[in-house]
């Protein structure tokens, strides 16, 4: 990876409104140059004892966004600047080992971004 991209985990979700009832999340802060994009994984959701979906069909997805220009603190994501992942994005099932497989999926997601701002594209 370029030594100017820069990234950092955050310990908390960075998309989803049902998030403090997933019980996986992720967020990755992707910092190259002047542009900052959030990484965000979400997955095992649980309402009322149950798992639960989190998007039509997936129990885990990983979104990213840049950031939120006016927030100059956290760098947390501006929804409407979502970037179209050009990797997996999310799983459609749920099992003792789908944790794994989310957190493989989310590491390949910022390595993705990394690559794209490595070669120049616009995201």
């Amino acid at each position: 990876m370029n030594n100017e991209i820069k990234t950092t985990e955050r310990g908390w979700a960075g998309h989803f409104i049902c998030s403090a009832d997933c019980r996986f999340r992720r967020n990755t802060l992707v910092e190259y140059k002047d542009i900052k994009i959030v990484v965000s994984t979400v997955g095992a959701l649980f309402t009322f004892g149950q798992i639960d979906t989190v998007g039509h069909n997936r129990y885990y997805e990983t979104m990213a966004f840049h950031s939120d220009v006016n927030d100059t603190k956290y760098h947390d994501i501006d929804v409407e600047k979502g970037v179209e992942l050009g990797c997996e994005w999310c799983i459609d099932h749920f099992n003792e080992d789908t944790d794994n497989k989310a957190n493989e999926m989310h590491d390949n997601a910022v390595k993705w971004i990394c690559e794209q701002l490595e070669k120049g594209v616009e995201l």
